[in-house]
């Protein structure tokens, strides 16, 4: 557990090649994301070859929640932007930050296979750096090149546009429904559901659960969850405190409470059969529950995802929900209120010693330590 102080300084860090695209794609980007009020790191000095990338530079990289990558026909060919793309990738494999990959002019088949242009510049790289150096460029350009990403069309200025407003969306989700505080790690948290829904699949409904001991971060959870992705369905459905609008009533209501809401949210829908679908349910607490909602998810089409958060770990079990995510680190988040100080200056050996109290209180909770997420010190009560 990491008693880091990880505050995010910047929304956005921009790695691009000045040469490519400075004073064209990159001006109109960085202009649009300040507009929107979005922080934004963009560099304005390139290192010559051979030089290390400044600690500034790193420390940008490592305060950004969002690394918005720009590659262009002649990125490759720059051993700055590599190096930066490594530390990048690095921090994306910790789920730290999210990257957004821009394919701008070039093929995006050439830089996933690292073929055509790409491999020219490799060879040049190979002849003059160090072999394990050009092994971990290579490495970090074909994780990069396996995320989801957008590629440039005629008019640079729609894609300006759906880059801001998808990161000015996502900002205000982690705002309201985390205040930048009660969602520790959420990056991280992203990956590993991200992995178990496997939205790329075209399979049969898959169904995921999220459980936690307790508290309220698996709620908050859901929501993000809910927000980040439901677009990529054709109908979607938040259904919360199932615990709540279940009691004293028929278990027909919460499929009428499913079917209003539904409604509401695609009201141009009139068929869920067939549809790709996304159904949160979230606080549920009885296996009836579930089995109310199964007729309506039964008929989802392939593709669908239903997403179930509960305290009750036996109930996933029961119905036969085999891929679930243990939330542990979000039960910290009021222990870790208890060690909020004013001051900005807490010495190493208080830290030290905040980490050997909570990891007491972790054995006083009967909670194990966790490793999906992290926590930090606040720094203000």
């Amino acid at each position: 557990m990491s008693c880091d102080d990880t505050a995010t300084k910047y929304d956005v860090f921009l790695s691009f090649r000045g040469l490519d695209t400075r004073s064209t794609f990159i001006s109109f980007l960085y202009k649009e994301l300040v507009r929107m009020n979005i922080r934004t790191f963009k560099d304005d000095e390139e290192l010559e070859n051979g030089q290390r990338i400044s600690p500034e530079l790193k420390r940008a990289i490592e305060e950004s929640r969002f690394a918005v990558v720009v590659f262009s026909v002649n990125y490759a060919a720059s051993t700055w932007c590599l190096k930066e793309l490594v530390k990048i990738m690095d921090l994306e494999n910790k789920g730290s930050i999210t990257v957004m990959p821009i394919f701008y002019r070039v093929e995006p088949g050439h830089v996933r296979w690292q073929t055509g242009v790409v491999a020219e510049q490799f060879k040049k790289h190979e002849s003059r750096e160090d072999h394990e150096k050009v092994l971990n460029w290579r490495q970090a350009l074909a994780a990069f090149a396996q995320l989801s990403g957008d590629c440039s069309g005629v008019d640079d200025s729609n894609l300006v546009d759906k880059i801001a407003h998808e990161i000015s969306k996502k900002k205000s989700i982690f705002a309201t429904i985390s205040n930048g505080k009660n969602l520790v790690g959420i990056d991280t948290h992203m990956k590993e559901l991200n992995r178990l829904m496997d939205l790329k699949s075209n399979k049969d409904v898959r169904m995921v659960g999220i459980w936690t001991r307790g508290g309220d971060g698996r709620s908050a959870l859901a929501k993000y969850v809910y927000q980040d992705i439901c677009q990529q369905f054709d109908s979607h459905c938040f259904l919360g405190n199932v615990k709540t609008i279940s009691q004293g009533r028929h278990s027909a209501h919460l499929h009428h409470e499913f079917l209003q809401n539904i409604q509401r949210e695609n009201p141009n829908k009139q068929s869920l059969k067939n549809q790709k679908v996304l159904l949160v349910a979230d606080d549920v607490d009885k296996l009836k529950q579930l089995e109310a909602l199964a007729g309506d998810f039964s008929s989802f089409g392939p593709g669908s995802v239903v997403i179930i958060t509960t305290q009750d770990q036996q109930l996933l079990n029961s119905y036969g929900i085999k891929d679930v995510y243990e939330v542990d680190i979000l039960t910290f988040q009021k222990v870790c209120r208890l060690f909020a100080f004013k001051k900005r200056d807490i010495s190493a050996a208080i830290r030290r010693a905040l980490c050997r109290a909570t990891n007491f209180a972790t054995e006083c909770f009967c909670c194990q330590s966790s490793t999906s997420g992290y926590w930090k010190v606040t720094d203000s009560v």
